[in-house]
């Protein structure tokens, strides 16, 4: 018969051997994602490599991200549907060139003159409701919108140079959808190339210019080299861009891991809105290889309310879009009451 004694000593000499004995734990495979972005390699430098980088190393080898610039995997217009499909798991684009089939997809690159600075993008998602939207406009088609921020204006980058309103007629230009289809009332072309055929494009003659960026862009990936001259006024004071991912690879991931994508992404929001800020200044004032213009405010006054009169007809295709419009209005309605420096 086992006494107390003996059931004492045995037990915690198992008990002993017990904690002695090594952990033994099966290693799990890191979970890999490969993610897109709409940017070509030069740029992807700056908008999305730090962020890639910073998560693989935080991650510790529990997740890792394969980046891939544009075009690489799929061409830019395809992204969405790729993302869709999970061929590939997660996309840095604006919604307007991935050809997103949600409401909200005209408003993203570059509404037309909805936006003044980048700080608008970030308190218009954060503080005006646009992020809840969005989320629920992309869940809708099986898509994770993880989060939005600013990039940086859209100007005209050219061959001839743009003094007035009437120099924009019959210039071919290479810039997003929406965009190009406010574009057209002042009679420029919209032309659709493949992100990384733009430089050849513009050497050939094939293409007037661009209106795809502030200037930080357009010395950071060469097009200062092809085009001469760059127009101050914008058509938009900054860029919204956003990252998504697969909705089934999404709820995939743990949510510590999903966290720490959230927290990468804010912090590659963040680095381009001071690296923009700062460069579009930077490169007016110190660079000399493109020759400024300016179309009088008098004048511009004219593509401002015909940028209104766009949010209108935008508004009257369907309730979301009719919600984001009048969000938009609200905003700047306020930005416009408190006066500078939110508004001049």
């Amino acid at each position: 018969m086992t006494t107390r004694r003996t059931f004492l000593t045995t037990g915690a000499l198992a008990g002993a051997a017990t904690l002695a004995s090594p952990a033994v734990t099966r290693a799990q495979a890191p979970i890999k994602w490969r993610m897109q972005t709409y940017a070509g390699a030069a740029l992807g430098e700056h908008v999305v490599k730090p962020a890639v980088e910073a998560f693989n190393t935080i991650a510790q080898g529990q997740m890792e991200i394969e980046l891939f610039y544009a075009d690489q995997l799929v061409p830019t217009g395809e992204l969405f549907q790729a993302m869709q499909r999970g061929t590939i798991d997660c996309v840095q684009s604006d919604d307007d060139s991935m050809a997103s089939p949600t409401e909200v997809t005209v408003f993203g690159g570059y509404f037309p003159l909805a936006l003044r600075y980048s700080l608008d993008v970030p308190a218009l998602f954060n503080k005006y409701g646009l992020g809840a939207i969005w989320a629920e406009e992309y869940a809708k088609v099986g898509v994770k919108h993880i989060s939005a921020g600013s990039w940086d204006p859209c100007n005209f980058s050219t061959k001839k140079p743009i003094n007035s309103l009437a120099d924009l007629q019959g210039l071919r230009i290479f810039t997003f959808p929406t965009a190009g289809r406010f574009l057209t009332r002042f009679g420029v072309v919209p032309v659709t190339l493949p992100w990384e055929d733009v430089e050849v494009a513009l050497q050939t003659g094939e293409l007037d210019g661009l209106a795809w960026s502030g200037i930080t862009e357009v010395y950071t990936v060469g097009w200062a080299n092809v085009t001469d001259y760059f127009l101050t006024n914008n058509i938009s004071g900054a860029w919204i861009g956003h990252f998504f991912a697969n909705m089934d690879r999404w709820n995939e991931v743990p949510p510590h891991l999903q966290e720490l994508l959230r927290v990468c992404f804010e912090q590659s929001h963040y680095y381009r809105q001071h690296w923009y800020w700062a460069g579009e200044a930077h490169l007016r004032v110190n660079e000399t290889k493109l020759k400024l213009t300016t179309i009088p405010d008098a004048e511009w006054a004219e593509v401002e309310t015909a940028a209104v009169a766009f949010w209108d007809e935008i508004a009257q295709e369907s309730e979301v879009k009719a919600r984001v419009v009048q969000i938009i209005k609200d905003y700047n309605e306020t930005m416009k009451k408190a006066g500078p420096p939110y508004r001049f």
